[in-house]
């Protein structure tokens, strides 16, 4: 399922797992399996009442089944995650995203985030967000990710070549003009980069994706007696039923909205179903919450694996609420794993005791995020909360600054003493007195710090500051955390792009995933399956009446 393949830093090497097989979650036994228990009378239980007598030996198969150390298997995964800052700057079609998302890299996973994709000014934030940023993002990273393989990895400059991506590709080459039209446009604009951020998204998602949300726990793990071992509840898997109809029927309403305001804005942008089952890999989550931006992409083969797909977003910012500053957190389940994936912006300044307001909103953050509950059976626990996840992933602008004065602070850099730099690091500091990320991890930092640069230059922009206030320390402000048992950090570096004050910063994972077996699955579906018909088979003359059973028409 993953290459482990090496990073571009040695920050954290791989390293070698155990695979540990876990015990599968334990199956509701029928009442009537703990009422019945063989006494010295058990040959006349046996004749009077023959359909208890083969339920009981039903259900012990099936207990036997479920607790097989066979059940679950483990495997590994490769998970891509980046963050980057980008000053509330608009990209354009030109922009190279190799800096975020290197072309050579093969995940399976993808978790993209952003931190100021909009200015964080009065209108965004109290009035309406701005989407259109976000829109030119989504068209930019499906392109990077879902380029042929025959193209150059800057394929902004070259003709797209025929293919499921040309149409995106159109449309990013386009995206200047459209864009810049759509924002001289009067009052209907901002509903109609809503409905634009809707349409565009939904355009890189899976046909099905109605059915992310919903539960993909197994049968063994949720069934409650002997008959759902042959007829399965059908409210279990309701939201999988005329999903896909619906969803075209929405999309077509969707285009034409954006079609009947607009033109054609929106035309070489929406996919047909068709040419979305070509992706390479499909957007399974996207959120905007002000400046806070985050997208999670999956390789086409893992989305049928995925559920449970909940987010949460906690506003951080002015008056503790807006959404200025906070987090918005992406909960998924692929196979019998739980994953959660937390973007934040965290409180800024560089004044002594900031630091504190900043483990602040870590600690709200993890206390006030809480998922909806999709999955209510008794088998197993869907998590409500990030830390009752298997894996978690933390990224962001954590804003967290170096404990010294410029002076010092540049006197360690020119040397490239990143020991010494890194133990005034304020994270590290709040980390290790135990204030705040207390369990958690981080890899090794070999790169510079990541904040502040001047414009389009790699000089910092205390170097050319013309005062004291203006003037910023660098410092790691950008970071990537995880938590959770099999999870392995295999790179930790930085990008160099210039666009942004902020370089971004990228970090590769390998993570132990359980997998439901599937040979043990069919096992324990066939047995519970024909020794489930057999109680339903009328009894021989002179061993009990078979009970009425009404059989469902197929």
């Amino acid at each position: 399922m993953a290459s482990t393949g090496g990073g571009k830093m040695k920050g954290c090497g791989p390293k070698l797992f155990k695979a540990k097989g876990k015990k599968a979650a334990t199956s509701t036994d029928n009442p009537s399996c703990h009422a019945a228990e063989p006494g010295p009378s058990s040959s006349k239980v046996a004749l009077s009442s023959p359909l208890r007598t083969l339920s009981v030996r039903s259900m012990r198969l099936s207990h036997f089944l479920a607790q097989s150390s066979n059940n679950t298997t483990i495997e590994p995964l490769r998970i891509f995650v980046s963050t980057w800052n980008v000053g509330g700057k608009t990209p354009t079609a030109a922009l190279n995203l190799d800096d975020f998302l290197p072309s050579d890299d093969k995940s399976d996973i993808y978790v993209l985030g952003f931190q100021e994709i909009v200015p964080l000014n009065a209108g965004n934030v109290l009035v309406i967000e701005d989407n259109e940023p976000a829109a030119r993002w989504l068209v930019l990273i499906n392109q990077a990710l879902n380029r042929p393989v025959d193209v150059d990895a800057n394929v902004f400059q070259h003709e797209p070549s025929p293919s499921v991506d040309s149409s995106s590709s159109r449309a990013s080459s386009s995206l200047d003009t459209s864009f810049s039209d759509l924002s001289k446009t009067a009052s209907g604009a901002t509903i109609f980069q809503k409905s634009l951020l809707k349409a565009i998204s939904k355009s890189f998602m899976p046909v099905c994706r109605k059915q992310l949300k919903a539960c993909n726990c197994p049968v063994e793990m949720t069934k409650t007696s002997y008959r759902d071992a042959c007829f399965r509840c059908p409210k279990a898997y309701a939201d999988e039923t005329d999903s896909s109809e619906e969803d075209e029927e929405e999309d077509v309403k969707d285009r034409e909205k954006s079609r009947d305001s607009y033109g054609s804005v929106t035309d070489g942008i929406s996919s047909a179903p068709a040419a979305r089952d070509q992706l390479k890999y499909n957007l399974i989550a996207c959120k905007q919450m002000v400046g806070i931006f985050v997208t999670v992409w999956v390789k086409k083969e893992l989305v049928q694996h995925i559920g449970h797909l909940r987010k949460s977003c906690i506003g951080r910012g002015i008056l503790g609420c807006l959404g200025n500053k906070g987090c918005i957190s992406v909960s998924m389940t692929l196979h019998q794993t739980s994953f959660c994936f937390v973007c934040s912006h965290l409180a800024s300044g560089q004044k002594e005791g900031d630091e504190f307001r900043r483990n602040s909103d870590v600690l709200e953050i993890l206390r006030l995020t809480m998922f909806s509950r999709i999955c209510r059976r008794s088998g197993r626990k869907i998590p409500e909360k990030i830390l009752d996840h298997d894996k978690v992933i933390w990224l962001g602008d954590l804003n967290y600054r170096i404990a010294l004065s410029y002076a010092d602070t540049k006197k360690l850099l020119m040397e490239n003493n990143w020991d010494a730099l890194f133990e005034k690091d304020q994270l590290k500091i709040e980390r290790d007195a135990g204030r705040v990320f207390k369990g958690w991890n981080e890899g090794k930092i070999y790169f510079a710090p990541t904040y502040k640069y001047s414009f389009n230059s790699d000089a910092y922009a205390g170097e050319t500051a013309t005062s004291k206030k203006k003037r910023r320390t660098p410092a790691w402000c950008d970071r990537i955390l995880w938590r959770g048992d099999g999870i392995v950090q295999s790179s930790y570096y930085r990008g160099e792009s210039r666009f942004s004050d902020h370089r971004p910063v990228c970090g590769t994972f390998i993570v132990e995933v359980e997998v439901f077996n599937q040979r043990a699955k069919r096992r324990s579906a066939n047995a519970d399956m024909r020794i489930g018909a057999e109680e339903l088979l009328p009894t021989s003359k002179g061993k009990g009446t078979a009970r009425n059973v009404s059989f469902p028409r197929v």
